[in-house]
Parts: C-alpha cells; structure tokens; sequence
C-alpha cells in the first residue's frame, strides 16, 4: 500500500502543478530573472498549484466517492481528508511567504492567482461563470512572473490575453473527460451547459487565438519562433477538435499543457517585448 506521504503527494495534482510552475521558470528566464529569483518564483507557483490541488481532493472527497474515482487518494482511503485540508492550507502559506520574498507586487499578483483556484474548487465550479478563475488565474502568471523581476514591471496585455486563453482552453478540457460523472453528483459548471460539441470548439478557438495573440503581440519582425509556434498551436488545436469526435481523456489536458509550453516558449523570447 502507498504510504501516507506518497498518497498526498499524488492529491497535490503534481503533473499539472509541475507544468504550471514550468512555465513560470521559462518566461522568468525569458526576462532575465537571477537564479535566485527564478527559484523563489518556481517555489511560490508550486506551494500555489500543490494548495489548489489538494484543496480540490479535499472538497471533492466525497463526491470522487460516490462516483468511484480510482485515481484520488482521499476517495480510496489512502490519505485521511483532514491531512490533506492541512497541506492545502500549509501550501496555501508557503506560496504567500515565497512570494513575500519577491515583493508586494509579485505576493499580490500570486495571491489572486491562488484565490482564483480555491474560488472555483469551493464555489465557482458549480455555476456558468466556471471558467472564470481559470481565464483570470492563468492571465496572472505573465504578470506574475514580471512583478518578480528585480525592476518589477506590468506585462504587456497580449501576454496576459495569451494566458487567460490558454487557461480557458485548460478548463474545458480539465471537466470534458468528468461530465458525466460530474452530473452524477450535481456539479454543473460552463462546459456541463454547453454540452460536449460546444465545448469542444471553445477548446480550439481558445488555442488557436493564443497561438495568434502571441504571434501578431510583439512588436517588430517576426521570427522564425514565432511562425513555428504558430503553425504548431494551430495543428494542436485541429488535432484537439479531431480527437473529440471520440470520448475525451485526459490526454486532451495534456495537449493543452504542450500548447501552453510552445506558446510560453514564444513568449520568453519575446523578451523585454513582453513587458508595457
């Protein structure tokens, strides 16, 4: 049987927790952040998303129950809820304390980032205003990453459209794989009320405006980044659109994951023209 501390580990949602926190290093690099910064940076984005995910399992304990969820350690008993609720809150500490480190601005622009996440997990998920938290969460994270620069400075709109597009991408493709046993249990956000075609096309429009958003962005000639990382977000997001002909998976949120990752890879060599 898994130990105690493997089980919470695996509550915190270390994959898309990970990846989050990956694209905040990458875009830190882009705009030159020290080592020191960029780890503090990557320490605050991770304790964010370990507190988001654990406080998910926590809510959600008794609802992943009902409808049998094999892959969250507080439904099958691994881990008590009560420990899980302490991480989240302890994570939920250690995101506010790094980001302290980085300055007002940065533990300002992390916090929403934090209570966007914690505000869909208690309320938001259940209403047609679901995807909300995930458009303004992940619009944060330019910001973030550009308040935590020894001169901190305001990403430029673009940057942040790019982010809030790719976070609604990420929200429909979170919940797709779950509808049906999220209506078993009464959860009905944005893509339960739209049904699955409707959502499926939110998912590429969504993806294809932030590989557009973040090629036509900044300023000056375009390089040949920029074109790769256009023709690769949009053959993602026709390819996305082809795989919902069959029942969604998870592999659909991974997909988003790797277009957020081609589209951040363009933004951090972006440079200063990331910044207003």
């Amino acid at each position: 049987m898994p130990s105690k501390l493997a089980a919470l580990a695996r509550s915190t949602h270390p994959g898309p927790s990970l990846a989050v926190s990956l694209v905040a290093v990458v875009l830190g690099i882009g705009l030159g952040l020290d080592t020191a910064r960029l780890v503090l940076l990557a320490l605050a984005l991770l304790a964010n998303q370990f507190s988001v995910g654990l406080s998910n399992d926590w809510l959600d304990a008794e609802r992943d129950r009902t409808v049998g969820r094999t892959d969250k350690p507080v439904a099958l008993g691994l881990v008590s809820t009560g420990a899980v609720r302490a991480a989240a809150f302890a994570c939920a500490a250690l995101a506010i304390l790094a980001g302290l480190a980085l300055g007002p601005a940065t533990t300002t622009a992390n916090l929403v980032f934090l209570a966007c996440g914690w505000s869909y997990n208690t309320w938001l998920k259940n209403t047609a205003f679901s995807v909300i938290p995930y458009a303004v969460g992940f619009g944060t994270i330019p910001l973030i990453v550009s308040l935590a620069r020894q001169h901190p400075a305001i990403a430029a709109p673009w940057a942040i459209g790019v982010g809030a597009l790719l976070g609604v991408a990420a929200h429909f493709a979170n919940v797709l794989p779950d509808l049906d046993d999220d209506r078993r249990t009464g959860v009905s956000g944005l893509p339960h009320r739209l049904g699955r075609r409707a959502s499926g096309v939110v998912i590429s429009l969504a993806l294809a405006g932030a590989g557009i958003l973040a090629f036509l962005g900044p300023t000056g000639q375009r390089s040949a980044l920029q074109w790769v990382g256009l023709a690769a977000t949009l053959l993602l997001a026709a390819g996305i659109a082809a795989a919902l002909r069959r029942p969604p998976t998870r592999l659909l949120f991974q997909l988003i994951i790797a277009a957020a990752i081609v589209n951040v890879v363009v933004l951090a060599f972006s440079g200063e023209r990331l910044l207003l």
